[in-house]
């Protein structure tokens, strides 16, 4: 059987492959071997593919990265559109894994975590900043209960 590698087929098979790193991050324990699929392996090969239709389409694409009507004309080409879109894959899972294990150093409730990483999984920069902001505000609560505690002994 011969498959043609096509836009969509790719498409498919980097959106399934982000999907699962999510599920593991979302759903599974934060032991290390889990951890590793979602942080390293799948951003690793779904970045292997952004660099290999990046290497191989764009000196063949009209447009570039110097002005919106630019960057319009490059994503006409479904090869470099798909390539944008792994690289957005590839950088949200890898953000996630990383606040996923923030999250954990630092004490964040699982309950917590899942919104936050499925922000991040929806709407990249928006889950980022609500980790932050709910970081900030969950180590302020930290800060001032050991404050607390220092005074009452």
């Amino acid at each position: 059987m011969n498959t043609v590698l096509t836009p969509d087929l790719l498409f498919n098979w980097a959106g399934q492959a982000a999907f699962y790193g999510w599920m593991i991050l979302i759903f599974l324990p934060r032991i290390n071997a889990f951890l590793f699929i979602p942080k390293y392996i799948i951003p690793i090969a779904i970045g292997l593919l952004y660099g290999g239709l990046m290497l191989s389409h764009y000196s063949n694409s009209e447009g570039g990265f110097g002005s919106l009507d630019d960057v319009r004309n490059l994503f006409m080409n479904d090869y470099i559109l798909l390539a944008g879109w792994i690289h957005y894959l590839a950088f949200d899972l890898f953000i996630g894994a990383w606040i996923a294990k923030r999250s954990d150093y630092i004490g964040i409730s699982r309950l917590i975590q899942a919104p936050i990483l499925v922000a991040t999984y929806m709407f990249g920069p928006i889950g980022l900043v609500l980790f932050m902001f709910i970081k900030v505000m969950f180590m302020q609560k930290v800060f001032i209960q050991g404050q607390e505690k220092k005074y009452a002994s």
